[in-house]
């Protein structure tokens, strides 16, 4: 298993990059719904935000090796839902 820093680097790495081709997204794609864009940047903020704190603070009661397995399935569900609302941009 890696280390907390290098899970919140990855982290930090993919949220950028889904950060990035949203506004690319809202800047170079055909709809212009500013709203909805908003609302995709916002939640990519949110979820980079709740995922860095789960990082940093076990679930106590649970094996640190479950908890880290179960953080990182959310946290690819999550990303993969973000990169489909992002491809609907476009």
């Amino acid at each position: 298993m890696s280390n907390k820093r290098d899970l919140k680097r990855t982290i930090n790495y993919i949220c950028g990059d889904l950060f990035t081709e949203g506004i690319a997204a809202s800047l170079y794609g055909e709809n212009r719904d500013t709203e909805n864009i908003e609302a995709i940047l916002t939640s990519i903020l949110v979820m980079h935000n709740n995922y860095i704190r789960r990082v940093s603070h076990v679930q106590p009661g649970m094996p640190a090796k479950v908890y880290f397995k179960d953080l990182k399935e959310k946290f690819s569900k999550e990303v993969n839902e973000i990169i489909d609302q992002i491809n609907n941009l476009a």
